[in-house]
Formats: structure tokens, C-alpha cells, sequence
């Protein structure tokens, strides 16, 4: 009976709310061949726009089928002036250049032309360059309070737990209990739970105008509550859903009536600084003393680490080994289970040095586009966890990182190179690529180095990232027959300096050429061969090792790779536990975990070590700093090939 009133008020209450809202919506009747991508360009809205109004439509539309479409998108222009600029592609010309010339970035030209550029850039093509400001899509809406439902019901899912419930609805599990008394004997599945609206969450009293925003591509929580100024308790009130699913593009979200959208770029909060407006990268460093953690534990008080471990042993069959041709088959499990070897030798070592941790390993059961991250947050007491390692993949470590954010609980991804979200409680423990190529020409520019760059044609992308960050250095041409023109090379090289040779090619032939004719022209120049990363063509038996050492062959590292006492010492206690020596992602999972150990049980916690403190162990260095709004482990090794056939350390 209570189930039937509750339904009849909440038909009363849309039916009253469809009557006022109705006048703020357009009605579209679908014709032949119509998709929803094609309406919501012709309304200019997003199909999340059409499927929020019309939930039937996610499963395909039919001739005369009567869709509502929000006038808010379409039919409120904003105070702001947007001036676009159409620009004609000229030969030659890239992205990263138009870019440059309109002080634009490389995304804003991808998002103003998203659909041109689907086959890239051409000569001759016209594309759209806008400095236009983003306004809040708004519209009336006008809601009756007086007939509002102060409960609303809940159907339970298989593995749900009341402290996953009474979390996902900020709800006591008690007050649950006091609705449901038979949630006292354990959940069932399917059954229908009672629970109280949070009147001060979910009653909203609107009069003026309710605000709407649409979530732009790569946007994140931290930067809409900057962009939009709200709290993310505010905007997580309003949106309960954040919480469960995350913000996903497309999404409409509902904002404070007071908002006012920031138009300004966001000042970026540095460790010792507020950087507004940066035009170029904005790097944040301080200089800091290599220390080492251990002399300055507190051991007193009770602390807690979480790694999110994407075994999936859900997909494990149990009745199958762990094999050899098992775990080869199953790459992301055996990286998993090296990491965690070097991890559980970080913990041990923890326990040695009386750390008082509990470590807590989750199964992370996830793919490139999915996992159940929010679940297990939700399943899970995350409220005096002291910091997280993991998820492996970045995209889940940013996820994870948006769930936490509200409790600034330091999220650390361990494995990836890639960089995205901008959050202040995500690190990324391994450098990016882009900053090694910047240690490299900041070693170039101490030295009063002159650059040049010999970059295979294939490798075009490589080549307009250092035209657009390094004006500086120079390109030798090709030949007609597809040759490096050896004559420009040399006429690049400068004598009384130190001639730094940059060499990106993909064949034997090429290198092997290059290689010869700077060998030779080291008589006349001093000349060291550098590579931005080592590549796999290096290693062929063509190219002599003499040609790579002669050169003194400088490259960046995120590992340290000269051998020391503590590092062999490592390997040694590691092959006897495991009859194995450690792999890269054994030597990752010691040396992060025992940083992340040492970090949170300092006095001043994980965030403020990782600002003032510079470590380093077995294979890995750790120096975070801020560049351009992410948090980025700058900790990279500079290291040469010697003459003597041994690795080194660039000064």
C-alpha cells in the first residue's frame, strides 16, 4: 500500500512539474532517416540532452515519434560575444603551427572542428579558429516543494552491502534499519528498501532560474568547481550521481542558481606559488635535498595504504596454474603479480623499520573502459586511508582520484606514462615522456649546447613537437633519393660548442649512415649523439656498439640503471625470495610502495613530503613537482654510453 501512495505522489508531482517546464521545451517529430546525432546538431544540443528528456530513445527512434527538446542549448544565447576566425590550410602547415600563430592550443582547434578534422588536416581546407568563452546553458525551471516525497525506494543488487548503501546516499545505516527492520537480518537481493530523502540534498526550492551545464570534452571535477565556482559538495548535492558514475563528456549537470561561470583560465596552485594565466608550461620545482625517510619516522600513530591491484581474478579460471604460458597469456595479470612481489618486499621491509601500516590489496577487475572501482569505494571504509597506489591504467588512477578528492586522499599511479586530469591529490610516480624530452634540452641549455635534429620522415608527429617547443633547434633536409642531407647536417654544426645530435629514425640504413658521418666529423666537432627514448632498432647487430659509445649516446631514464651496492643487494635479497631478478615493474612496485610507506608516516603527511622532499632507492627516484597543473615525478636519470662499453650519469 505505502509502495502504491508513493507512486501516485510521485505521478502528481511530474505531472505538475511536466505543466510549468513545458513551455521551456520544443517538440520534434522524427522523419525518415533521422538519427539522434543529426537532431541534436540540428538543435544544437547534445544527444545526452535528448536521451535526459527522452529515456526510450537510447534504444533507436521511429517515423513520428515526439521528442522534447530542451530550449536551454538552443534558445538562450549567451552575453558573451564569440568571434571565430575562418583560417584556409597553406601547404606545409600543421596544427601545432596555426595554433602558435592565433595563440590557441593544438585541443581548442580539435574541439572547434571536430568534424573536419576527422580525416585531418589538408591544404585548402577552411577550419574554424574561435576565441569564443563557454556560458552555462540555463533554463526556468520552476519545481512544487509542497508535494515533494520525503522517502523514495531503492531495489537491492546483488553484492550490495548496507555500508555501500548507506554511502552512496549519505545516509546512516542505522535510519536504513529504522525503515527496512528486516535489513537487520542481511540484505536480499531484489528486495525493495524504504530510505529517507535528504531534504537539505534533494528538495531544491527553485524560483529564479535553475542553471544547467553541459560537460565539455577532457573537463574534470576539480575544473568545473574552479571553472563553474561551486564546491564539489555543492555540485555533488545536486548531482548525486557524480558520486556513483563519475562525470562522463556529454552529461548535464545542475548548478547553484548564484554560479557565475569563471571565464578566466584557472589559477594553477603550485607548491610554493599561484601561477594565473600561464601561455607557455608552467613548472613548478623547488629545490630539494635528497633525504632519506627513515631518520624522521613517527611511528606513534596508526596509518593506512591501499593498492588497487588489477588482478581480475574474476576471470581467473580456478581450476587453471598460474603457468608460464598462463601468465603469457594474461600480460596485465603477470605485471600485477611482479609488482605486487616488489611491493610485498616494500611492506616487509616496512615492518622491519616498525612502520605502523596496515596495508590493505583490493582486486581491481577492469578493462581499458571499464572497471569497479566505484564499487569497491563504495564497499570500503576510505575514511582514514592515508594514501592509494594504483590502479595501474591512468584513466581508472584519475577515476579513483575524482572519488577521493573530497577527503584529499593522495592517489599515486604507479605504472603509467600518460598525463591527463589535472587533480591536486593524483601523482603520477613515473615521468612523462614529454617531461624527458624537457630534461633533456635543459641539460642542452646548461651546457650552452647547439641542437640539431635529424628526425625520420615517418616520425612527422615527433618532429612538430620539437618545432613547436624548441624553435631553436635545426632540421637537416632529405635528399630526393630519401637520404639525410649530410652536407646541411655538417653546415649545422658549430665548432667551440658542444653539438648536441638529436637521431629519431625508425630504420638500420639510416642510423647506421648517420652514425658513420658524425664519427667521422668528430676531429673537427665536439659532437654527442642523443636519442629521446631507447628504441628496439638500436639494439640490431648492424649498428656496431662502438658507433652508440664512440658517440657517447645521451638518453633519459626513469630508472637509474648504474649498478651500486644497494641495488645489488636488493637484486640478491629478491632472486632468493622469488628465484627470479626483479623485472622493471618489481623494482617499481618496491621502490613506490616503500616511498608511499615513508611519505605517510611522516609528521607532516604523504602532501607535504612529497612538496619538500626529494628520495630515491633501488632503481627509482622520486621529485614531484607541478607542471602545468599535474602532479608529475620529475625524478629522470640522464645516462651515456661510455667508451668503455659501461652506462653513466650525465653530470
Amino acid at each position: 500500500m505505502k509502495i502504491i501512495k508513493l507512486l501516485i505522489l510521485f505521478f502528481v508531482f511530474t505531472s505538475c512539474a511536466a505543466k510549468t517546464k513545458q513551455d521551456n521545451y520544443l517538440r520534434h517529430n522524427v522523419e525518415k532517416g533521422e538519427t539522434i546525432y543529426q537532431i541534436a546538431k540540428k538543435y544544437q544540443v547534445t544527444p545526452f540532452d535528448i536521451f535526459r528528456l527522452n529515456p526510450d530513445a537510447k534504444n533507436g527512434v521511429e517515423v513520428g515519434t515526439v521528442l522534447l527538446i530542451p530550449k536551454g542549448s538552443a534558445g538562450i544565447k549567451s552575453n558573451l560575444e564569440t568571434k571565430n576566425i575562418i583560417h584556409e590550410v597553406k601547404a606545409k602547415e600543421t596544427l601545432y603551427s596555426i595554433a602558435r600563430d592565433y595563440e590557441v592550443t593544438v585541443d581548442q582547434l580539435q574541439e572547434w572542428n571536430a568534424e573536419l578534422l576527422k580525416d585531418g588536416l589538408k591544404k585548402g581546407q577552411e577550419i574554424i579558429v574561435g576565441k569564443e568563452q563557454l556560458p552555462v546553458d540555463s533554463y526556468v525551471e520552476i519545481q512544487s516543494t509542497k508535494n515533494s516525497v520525503a522517502t523514495f525506494s531503492h531495489k537491492v543488487q546483488p553484492q550490495e552491502t548496507l555500508y555501500g548503501i548507506s554511502k552512496k546516499y549519505d545516509i546512516s545505516i542505522e535510519d536504513i534499519v529504522n525503515q527496512n527492520p528486516d535489513a537487520k537480518e542481511g540484505l536480499k537481493v531484489g528486495s525493495i528498501l524504504t530510505l529517507k530523502k535528504k531534504s537539505e540534498k534533494t528538495v531544491t526550492e527553485v524560483n529564479n532560474q535553475a542553471k544547467f551545464y553541459t560537460v565539455k570534452p577532457k573537463q574534470t571535477l576539480y575544473s568545473l568547481t574552479k571553472e563553474l565556482n561551486v564546491t564539489l559538495d555543492e555540485l555533488t548535492a545536486l548531482n548525486p550521481d557524480l558520486l556513483k558514475d563519475g562525470l562522463k563528456e556529454g552529461m548535464v549537470l545542475k548548478l547553484p542558481n548564484s554560479t557565475r561561470v569563471n571565464t578566466t583560465v584557472a589559477p594553477q596552485i603550485t607548491n610554493n606559488a599561484i601561477v594565473s594565466n600561464p601561455k607557455k608550461d608552467t613548472v613548478v620545482t623547488k629545490q630539494k635535498k635528497l633525504v632519506s625517510l627513515t631518520e624522521t619516522i613517527n611511528n606513534k600513530k596508526k596509518r593506512n595504504l591501499v593498492l588497487l591491484l588489477p588482478f581480475n581474478l574474476g576471470k581467473v579460471d580456478p581450476n587453471t596454474s598460474l603457468s608460464k604460458q598462463a601468465l603469457k597469456d594474461n600480460p596485465l595479470l603477470n605485471l600485477s603479480l611482479e609488482f605486487y612481489s616488489g611491493a610485498m618486499m616494500a611492506i616487509d621491509s616496512a615492518k622491519v623499520l616498525g612502520l605502523p601500516v596496515n596495508v590493505k590489496i583490493l582486486d581491481v577487475e577492469s578493462s581499458r573502459t571499464t572497471s569497479n572501482i566505484a564499487k569497491l569505494i563504495s564497499d570500503n571504509d576510505f575514511s582514514k586511508v592515508d594514501a592509494v597506489i594504483g590502479p595501474f591504467q591512468n584513466s581508472h588512477a584519475e577515476k579513483t582520484a575524482e572519488f577521493l578528492l573530497k577527503d584529499s586522499i593522495p592517489v599515486i599511479s604507479p605504472l603509467s606514462k600518460e598525463v591527463g586530469m589535472k587533480l591536486p591529490n593524483l601523482y603520477n610516480a613515473v615521468p612523462s615522456e614529454e617531461l624527458m624530452v624537457k630534461k633533456l634540452f635543459d641539460y642542452f641549455k646548461q651546457n650552452n649546447g647547439n641542437v640539431v635534429a635529424v628526425v625520420s620522415t615517418k616520425k612527422g608527429s615527433t618532429k612538430e613537437f620539437l618545432e613547436a617547443r624548441y624553435p631553436d633547434v635545426k632540421f637537416p633536409s632529405y635528399t630526393a633519393k630519401g637520404s639525410v642531407d649530410t652536407d646541411q647536417l655538417k653546415m649545422f654544426l658549430q665548432k667551440g660548442k658542444k653539438n648536441f645530435v638529436i637521431l629519431e629514425s625508425e630504420t638500420t640504413a639510416q642510423i647506421l649512415g648517420v652514425t658513420n658521418f658524425l664519427k667521422k666529423l668528430q676531429v673537427e666537432y665536439d659532437i654527442q649523439l642523443v636519442v629521446l627514448k631507447l628504441y628496439d632498432t638500436l639494439d640490431f647487430e648492424e649498428i656496431p656498439m662502438t658507433n652508440l659509445t664512440e658517440l657517447k649516446m645521451l638518453f633519459p631514464s626513469t630508472r637509474r640503471e648504474v649498478q651500486t651496492d644497494e641495488s645489488n643487494k636488493f637484486s640478491n635479497i629478491y632472486k632468493k625470495q622469488n628465484g627470479t631478478l626483479p623485472s622493471n615493474a618489481a623494482a617499481k612496485g618496491f621502490d613506490v610502495t616503500f616511498d608511499t610507506l615513508l611519505r605517510i608516516c611522516q609528521d607532516q603527511g604523504y602532501s607535504n613530503s612529497v612538496k619538500n622532499e626529494k628520495t630515491e632507492y633501488y632503481e627509482n627516484s622520486f621529485d614531484y613537482i607541478n607542471y602545468n597543473g599535474n602532479i608529475i615525478n620529475n625524478g629522470i636519470y640522464l645516462l651515456y654510453y661510455d667508451t668503455d662499453f659501461s652506462i653513466k650519469q650525465a653530470e
